[in-house]
């Protein structure tokens, strides 16, 4: 089986939830077995994320059983830090059950339906074509704009607060009116 490949960020993570896990599996002097490699078998696909520790080993040799272990159980090596291997392979059928059940409430429509707002879906009512081409055909008829020709609007209304509009920059107006020099004052 391949060896199972992850990214960076990933190995981060993985490597930071691996912290407080104690070891499930001991390889003692005896090495690499059947009985180790199904014992590690069994703990990934309990919990996906375990360590490892082998006693008795050199770096070198470590680093072979590594790489053994993830070759023939299809795992990623998260980690190698002395004699600590933290090993992760994702659950497959947990992963697609995650997947349906975020899909499963996701609102479905054919590519040929139109849109339904989700007040009217909750309703039970849905749109269809022939129904939306009825309702523009019957707000055409309803509109005055199609009984007469449209009229010029008058161009500019009085502002209802009676308050003069005045030309000038927001940054010269203060708070209430802005205010004139008296007609006698000169400017010096």
């Amino acid at each position: 089986m391949p060896k199972l490949d992850i990214t960076s960020q990933e190995r981060s993570a993985l490597r930071a939830a691996a912290h407080p896990l104690r070891p499930v599996v001991l390889v003692g002097d005896r090495g690499l077995s059947e009985s180790v490699l199904k014992e590690i078998d069994l703990n990934l696909n309990a919990h996906q994320l375990i360590k490892v520790r082998i006693s008795g080993q050199e770096r070198a040799e470590r680093d072979a059983m590594l790489e053994t272990i993830c070759e023939s159980l299809s795992c990623a090596p998260v980690h190698h830090l002395g004699k600590t291997l933290v090993l992760y392979r994702p659950d497959a059928a947990k992963a697609q059950a995650e997947a349906e059940a975020r899909n499963s409430t996701r609102a479905q429509r054919k590519p040929a339906e139109p849109y339904t707002p989700k007040k009217q879906a909750a309703t039970g009512l849905t749109q269809t074509r022939k129904g939306q081409a009825a309702q523009r055909a019957g707000r055409k008829a309803q509109s005055p704009e199609t009984a007469a020709p449209r009229a010029r609007r008058p161009a500019a209304a009085p502002a209802p607060h009676r308050i003069p509009r005045r030309a000038g920059s927001a940054l010269t107006l203060r708070a209430g009116v802005r205010r004139s020099p008296p007609a006698g004052a000169r400017k010096r």
